[in-house]
């Protein structure tokens, strides 16, 4: 069992940057893969990063390529969300998700794949 607990969104300008944190309690930390999602009103939820256990591997959504970094301090057991150049359409709930295992699933963007989540964390990109 392991807790996740977002922080870090505001409202913010388009061309802005924000860092999101998730700190995750319970069960070891490093024993996870960790992942970003995003849902905006009236959509579904969607992937925007994945990170592994050690950090030596990630992956990211198209949209968000080259314009936001996933990383872990797996001594502060925390993923970050670090988010450049924002755009009005990376307004959404964020949402901190955590996988039992600790390298990539191939389907890694699909949130039935993690079996733990945070309680979400509202982002505002006004233009």
């Amino acid at each position: 069992q392991v807790q996740l607990v977002e922080s870090g969104g505001q409202l913010v300008q388009a061309g802005g940057s924000l860092r999101l944190s998730c700190a995750a309690s319970g069960r070891t930390f490093s024993y996870y893969s960790m992942a970003w999602f995003r849902q905006a009103p009236g959509k579904e939820r969607e992937f925007v990063a994945t990170i592994n256990w050690n950090g030596g591997s990630t992956v990211y959504a198209n949209s968000v390529k080259g314009r936001f970094t996933i990383s872990r301090d797996n001594a502060k057991n925390t993923v970050y969300l670090q988010m450049n150049s924002l755009k009005p359409e990376d307004t959404a709930v964020y949402y901190c998700a955590a996988d039992q295992r600790r390298d990539l699933s191939v389907t890694y963007y699909r949130a039935n794949e993690y079996e733990y989540w945070g309680q979400g964390t509202q982002v505002t990109v006004s233009s």
